[in-house]
């Protein structure tokens, strides 16, 4: 689903659950504004599946042939491909899965890049997994969030036993360098953040002009109960330090 018909589906929920007829959401959380409604609260993340980017229809980016035309809705993808392989012709592709896989599988695009996550849900094994060193992830990839009434304190408390607090802790900081960007699903941001075995929270991003061309990234250690201000603080670092190729693509700049 492209990133936009999923927000409107978000929203479709939303308003559903703000309206009493349901008591609880499940998002792909990739798909969630950084900015949520008060009235609507994130009570549980399942434990987090693949982060990367499968490469469907190559065996590798390098090995796309000269000019290969790339298809991609995905501004993040866009310009991490066009920063590895400027050569490459990347076109806007829609539709689900089954539509995008046919469309490399009939020749309209010699490959195209999907989530492993999602593949994997689908019961699909197809495609190169990129590793995150060389294309970070989407904010929040991969993981899946339960949301319900902030004051629905009942279905909150049902929800508190299946909460993975690693996946929790982790999105949470994503998200909340995305939302200090004023990023949009027009902006090319990447972030992954990885609990380390001392407890501190280690959180890894970029942002990229459209083009690939300029890209500025960086990374913050934080302490328990300090992620969301380390996000912010990175965010706040990178805009500073970016062209305006960059920031004019995020409304925070």
């Amino acid at each position: 689903m492209p990133k936009s018909a999923a927000r409107v589906w978000t929203k479709e929920l939303d308003q559903y659950l703000l309206a009493g007829e349901t008591d609880l959401s499940v998002h792909s959380m990739k798909d969630v504004e950084s900015v949520r409604p008060e009235a609507l609260h994130i009570a549980a993340m399942l434990p987090r599946a693949d982060v990367r980017d499968r490469l469907i229809g190559a065996t590798s980016i390098a090995s796309l042939s000269q000019g290969a035309r790339l298809g991609t809705s995905s501004p993040r993808r866009a310009a991490q491909l066009l920063r590895l392989r400027p050569d490459l012709n990347v076109q806007p592709i829609r539709g689900n899965v089954a539509t995008r896989l046919a469309k490399v599988e009939n020749g309209e695009v010699e490959a195209t890049l999907l989530a492993a996550a999602g593949l994997d849900r689908l019961g699909i094994g197809l495609g190169t997994p990129i590793e995150t060193a060389v294309m970070l992830n989407a904010p929040a990839q991969a993981a899946v969030g339960i949301e319900c009434r902030t004051d629905d304190v009942t279905t909150s408390d049902l929800l508190k036993p299946i909460n993975h607090l690693p996946t929790c802790r982790a999105v949470s900081a994503e998200r909340a360098f995305a939302r200090a960007t004023g990023g949009s699903c027009h902006s090319p941001v990447a972030a992954l953040a990885l609990e380390q075995p001392d407890g501190r929270l280690w959180l890894r991003a970029e942002l990229l002009s459209s083009d690939g061309q300029d890209r500025v990234s960086g990374e913050v250690f934080a302490q328990p109960g300090e992620e969301s201000a380390a996000a912010e603080a990175l965010a706040a670092e990178l805009l500073a330090q970016a062209p305006a190729s960059i920031r004019g693509l995020f409304a925070a700049a």
